[in-house]
């Protein structure tokens, strides 16, 4: 099974105990001559807290580590097997494995490096971001339980709470104005709920979730927070600011490359450990697996992330300035005049920016349709696609795509209008380039709706329209 491992090394672990978290006391050099656990020191900086992560090393002294693509593994007596499934024996005791659904050590580093990237004891890596995303929520809710969701969620996670968990285990959601205390206060039911789920920026309309606020409320209510940061990495560390879970699509700007599908739980040790449990855990029972040869591409990209994330930032935040001087109704938390422009710059890590989403809200679906089909097949500006985080530009309206599982009348009270065009903004060609072939691409739709007033009779393209969240 892909697996999980603390951020520091770790001596104990064993495959029923594989994380040990911060408060556990030892003798074996993680505790104080005195017995009390050693504080660890978790870089504040994700870049600094990744270059800290221990570094694996190649079989043969590569200086990249080696994909052990071995599904099982053996041992030279046969007591061995005994000891390893009594947990007497395992990766941290004896260096030895089983089975890669259990513990892989490729997949393993990877974990490690999730880890320090969120500032959290743990990180399990998965074959997906929805697998991710519901292997938590099956542990942490339970059949019957209740969460308390955003409104504006990713339409898969949406989805999820409003159908398929409702009816595969009885669990309810309630989905509120997450930006609304009270709200969040007054969905809460007492002894039943046991989640409060939201994304650090929702997708697709760019509202910054008030993670401190959030985590204050689920924590007075016995429950826990988790929180979606696949839009922000290096952007924002929800657990530092209290979240106790994140969870990532790491196919996205983790990735980079628009070519792999994968995902990452992040959270304590004592929650990872509950889901790695033989008998009860839902990552080990449901299976949700990542291949070595995965692990070890995303192993590499890592290092490179922060200076990936800084340019998407940049452009994104340039490309929104002018948008928005050109009269364009444009939704990007970087921008000032955005209802969380302060809330972001209060949690944001400093030197990664506003992220690399914005928003364009055109209206209506068909005046959505023509500005993209003139900024990939005319200009190529970018490419009409699902997805975020690719170097190139990826955009979709989100009404008729990635938020299309939500009713209408769910999207019109999540702000997601009929014409909001989502874009991943990328840093491939130079920015002057690319602004060129927006422009240009703006030019002719506004050229055919000289030529054919009728079909945008009821609005007015390049009035200045106010941003409402």
């Amino acid at each position: 099974m892909a697996h999980v491992m603390a951020a520091s090394e770790l001596v104990t672990a064993t495959i029923k105990r594989p994380f040990q978290n911060d408060d556990d006391n030892s003798s074996n050099g993680n505790g104080n001559a005195d017995g009390k656990p050693k504080a660890r020191r978790r870089e504040a900086d994700p870049a600094a807290a990744l270059a800290a992560a221990r570094h694996e090393f190649g079989e043969h002294g590569g200086v990249n580590m080696s994909i052990e693509a071995s599904a099982t593994f053996t041992v030279m007596e046969p007591d061995t097997m005994r000891r390893l499934f009594a947990g007497e024996l395992g990766p941290e005791r004896g260096d030895l494995y089983i089975y890669s659904r259990h513990f892989n050590p490729t997949v393993l580093a990877l974990g490690r490096q999730m880890a320090a990237l969120e500032g959290t004891e743990a990180a399990y890596c998965t074959a997906s971001g929805m697998s991710a995303i519901s292997s938590v929520l099956m542990q942490l809710v339970g059949a019957g339980g209740h969460v308390v969701a955003s409104r504006c969620l990713y339409g898969g996670t949406h989805a999820l709470l409003s159908r398929f968990l409702p009816r595969a285990s009885g669990v309810r959601a309630t989905f509120v104005d997450a930006d609304d205390e009270a709200a969040v206060r007054a969905a809460v039911r007492p002894g039943e709920t046991r989640v409060v789920y939201v994304e650090t920026m929702s997708n697709p309309t760019l509202a910054v979730a008030d993670i401190p606020m959030l985590a204050r409320v689920a924590h007075d209510a016995g429950a826990k927070l988790v929180v979606d940061n696949t839009f922000t990495p290096m952007v924002v560390s929800p657990a530092r600011l209290g979240a106790d879970v994140v969870v990532h699509s790491v196919s996205k700007f983790i990735s980079g490359g628009a070519d792999i599908i994968a995902g990452a739980i992040c959270g304590p040790a004592s929650l990872v450990n509950a889901m790695m449990d033989l008998q009860e855990g839902a990552l080990m029972l449901l299976g949700p697996t990542m291949n070595a040869k995965v692990a070890f591409e995303l192993s590499e990209r890592l290092p490179h992330l922060p200076l990936r994330m800084q340019e998407h930032s940049r452009r994104a935040a340039e490309y929104a300035s002018r948008m928005r001087r050109l009269g364009l109704r444009v939704a990007y938390p970087g921008l000032p005049d955005h209802p969380h422009h302060a809330r972001l710059l209060a949690i944001a890590n400093p030197g990664y920016g506003a992220g690399g989403m914005l928003c364009v809200d055109m209206g209506t679906e068909d005046r959505a349709n023509r500005l993209m089909h003139h900024l990939q097949n005319t200009t190529r500006f970018g490419l009409m696609a699902v997805s975020l985080g690719y170097y190139e530009t990826l955009m979709s309206c989100s009404g008729s795509s990635t938020s299309s599982e939500m009713p209408p009348e769910d999207r019109a009270r999540a702000g997601i209008s009929p014409g909001l065009v989502r874009m991943s903004v990328g840093y491939n060609g130079t920015l002057e380039q690319r602004w060129a072939q927006f422009e240009r691409a703006l030019s002719l739709m506004q050229q055919q709706q000289q030529q054919h007033p009728d079909r945008d009779a009821a609005a007015k393209y390049c009035k200045i329209v106010e941003w409402h969240s």
